[in-house]
């Protein structure tokens, strides 16, 4: 008698949701960095439909309920959708940063406490430049930042924080710099998706 197929990792169907809902993009791509790389991840294509996004959050969640956060909170744009699901799955309070002028703030009424335990939540981490822009917010305000959690990393395993973070998919993709971007070098040009400004 043969064993059963053993069930597919968390990873495997993330990555099988990403293709069906088409947000694993290939082209020529103008990076927040200001890097230039043939691929990107569009996780709002991953997240439009409620059912993905409440189930990538549910995933999300069973990693970071270890760190026993009291709340959410997220970077917007990025981090919206993910987060919302996440905390609701956690069963905590939602809160998200954004940018005015340039400078990352909490606003809309939002309030963190001191000694506040909470998780920093985003789509995709890359450099971790806006979760660490998040992380100063709440530290600012007295809070602890316990872990950060994201559907996809891609820091290409490095450690860019102080503090635990949880993905539930590692994606390596190459990157270059302008003057060294084949796909320039054969005189394509590079489309900027997401949302926030190039560096």
């Amino acid at each position: 008698m043969s064993e059963p197929a053993a069930a597919p990792s968390v990873a495997a169907e993330v990555r099988e949701l990403l293709e069906t809902s088409g947000a694993l993009l290939g082209g020529h791509f103008l990076l927040s960095s200001g890097r230039h790389s043939p691929h990107y991840v569009q996780c709002a294509l991953l997240l439009e439909d409620p059912r993905r996004a409440r189930r990538v959050g549910e995933w999300l969640a069973t990693r970071l309920a270890p760190y026993r956060p009291d709340s959410v909170l997220a970077p917007a744009m990025g981090g919206l959708l993910v987060g919302h699901e996440t905390a609701a799955a956690l069963g905590v309070p939602f809160r998200f940063t954004e940018r005015r002028g340039g400078v990352m703030e909490l606003r809309r009424g939002f309030r963190l406490h001191p000694g506040e335990r909470l998780v920093v939540v985003e789509d995709v981490v890359t450099t971790g430049k806006s979760t660490l822009e998040t992380v100063a917010v709440a530290r600012e305000a007295g809070a602890e930042v316990v872990a950060a959690g994201s559907i996809i990393d891609r820091t290409g395993a490095g450690e860019p924080f102080p503090f635990p973070l949880e993905s539930l998919l590692s994606l390596t993709f190459p990157t270059y710099p302008p003057d060294e971007c084949p796909m320039c070098a054969e005189g394509g040009l590079p489309v900027k998706p997401g949302s926030r400004e190039v560096v």
